[in-house]
């Protein structure tokens, strides 16, 4: 190896050398201030709600706000599961059944972002075609499982990440 062929080579190296020793110094002094943009333990606990459903009858339903956002809790009746379950999956455009968009045990609550899938308007409850939500921004209606039966919305109202506490407490979030 040539005198030259060394010089280059040792140029190489140092020149990847001081550009990866930059990018990890640049990197060691981003991440605590992208890091320090999150949110705290404090606000974090924030991102759930508890509600009380011990007064909400059979039949009846309760709107609560979590993280900006109407949350739908739907008391259902035994009439009202039953027709939830009797519909083909082939009818609905976001095929769905009715038992995954419930706990297991807790058939008779129904816990949904009130949000339209299609723009984001508020449907209306206990109005449109299927008995369940209509929203009158566009005209989609959702049946009494939150599944979207007609209109232009694309998906199922979201079902939110909740648990049963107790038996008259939801932890949304």
């Amino acid at each position: 190896m040539s005198e030259a062929e060394k010089k280059t080579n040792r140029r190489d190296f140092l020149f990847t050398a001081s550009y990866t020793l930059g990018a990890v110094g640049v990197g060691s002094i981003i991440w605590p201030l992208v890091h320090q943009m999150n949110p705290d333990k404090a606000q974090q606990a924030l991102a759930t709600t508890e509600v009380d459903i011990s007064q909400v009858e059979p039949g009846k339903s309760i709107t609560v706000l979590w993280r900006g956002k109407p949350v739908f809790l739907k008391r259902r009746t035994n009439e009202e599961i039953a027709e939830a379950r009797a519909v083909a999956l082939k009818d609905l455009p976001d095929p769905q059944r009715d038992e995954e968009r419930v706990k297991i045990g807790k058939d008779e609550w129904l816990v949904m972002i009130g949000v339209c899938t299609h723009l984001g308007c508020v449907p209306l409850k206990d109005k449109g075609d299927f008995n369940g939500w209509f929203c009158p921004c566009h005209g989609s209606h959702y049946d009494i499982s939150g599944r979207i039966r007609k209109g232009p919305a694309p998906k199922n109202m979201e079902i939110p990440k909740y648990e049963f506490v107790d038996s008259n407490i939801i932890k949304i979030g």
